[in-house]
């Protein structure tokens, strides 16, 4: 029995971070050794709210694809492939924008809350408005059968099921088919100014790419709790972005709950947390970091474009089924 499936994407608006580490990196390095997986960078979708900055979007392929790389993500056990090189995608767009109302598209609470985030008022890129239209492509082009997401996307995943039941409905036909979420389990880490998740788009993230250096004073200037001014004053565990950190990467848990407790109480300083922190990172990233400096622009667009050309395959069978079942066979 052949293996599952499975479909993640990246837009390439940056360099990724942490947050995007434990939410779903670590995941798909797993996920490969079980299922075949496609992961793509999204760079037509980027495009839709950075259309006057392409050479942003440009840029940063080959940096988001040497993340995947430095993690362990192996092109020899997924396809890493880039949006724009699969026209089929787009060509499926345009197929599944007819069975879907604008005022659905509006309705999509995950779309309703980027566009408060984007402030696009009445200048709404129809780009923008309609990319889970576009996701939905995506995932059927390449017949994903799982995807991983976090909750804040599963409204998309129930409108690509909706397009492929109309779909197969209007065209009296089976040959697409519906996906299922995979649920990550981590919370979304929070910004190390604990005001917001850890955001590309906000600077308040720690990079996978960032120096010893770079890590080190972030660690350092992180939010902790403002009325903890003393060692011996009691400080607050909540809302500690430390602790959000350490909970998420220091592997003593039950040396960790001594150290809430003990913070709690009162006596133990920030600078010894944060100094915990910078030691359990430093480890962490050091050899994401060595194995991302090894790795040649040269050597990232030639594993791009093979991979790019495989899932193209699959695109154009895909393809081929739907004009079929539309009657586009001339």
């Amino acid at each position: 029995m052949a293996p599952k499936i499975v479909l993640t994407a990246d837009r390439p608006t940056g360099h990724l971070h942490l947050g995007h580490y434990i939410g779903s990196l670590k995941n798909r390095v797993d996920l490969q050794e079980s299922y075949n997986c496609f992961v793509m960078i999204a760079d037509i979708q980027a495009l839709s709210d950075n259309f006057d900055n392409p050479e942003k979007v440009r840029d940063n392929v080959t940096e988001v694809c040497k993340d995947y790389l430095s993690v362990g993500i192996d092109p020899e056990k997924s396809t890493i492939l880039i949006q724009s090189l699969i026209p089929e995608l787009f060509e499926l767009t345009t197929y599944f924008l007819n069975l879907v109302s604008v005022s659905r598209l509006e309705r999509n609470p995950t779309v309703k809350a980027e566009l408060m985030q984007k402030s696009f008022a009445d200048s709404i890129p129809a780009g923008f408005l309609t990319y889970p239209a576009s996701q939905a492509a995506d995932i059927t082009a390449f017949k994903a059968e799982l995807v991983p997401v976090g909750e804040d996307q599963l409204p998309h995943l129930e409108l690509t099921n909706e397009i492929v039941r109309k779909f197969n409905r209007t065209y009296k036909t089976n040959s697409l088919h519906e996906c299922q979420a995979i649920l990550g389990k981590v919370k979304r880490l929070i910004g190390i100014d604990g005001k917001a998740k850890a955001s590309k788009s906000l600077n308040n993230a720690i990079f996978l790419s960032d120096s010893s250096d770079v890590l080190k004073q972030k660690i350092y200037s992180m939010y902790t709790d403002p009325d903890h001014i003393k060692v011996s004053d009691p400080g607050k565990v909540e809302g500690n972005v430390v602790f959000a950190y350490l909970d998420a990467f220091y592997d003593d848990k039950s040396e960790l709950e001594s150290l809430k407790k003990q913070y709690q109480h009162g006596g133990l300083g920030d600078m010894v947390l944060k100094s915990l922190l910078n030691d359990t990172l430093q480890k962490l990233l050091k050899p994401i970091r060595e194995k991302r400096e090894s790795i040649s622009d040269a050597e990232v667009m030639d594993i791009l474009i093979n991979g790019s050309k495989r899932a193209r395959e699959i695109a154009k069978q895909t393809i081929s089924e739907v004009r079929n079942a539309i009657g586009l066979t001339y």
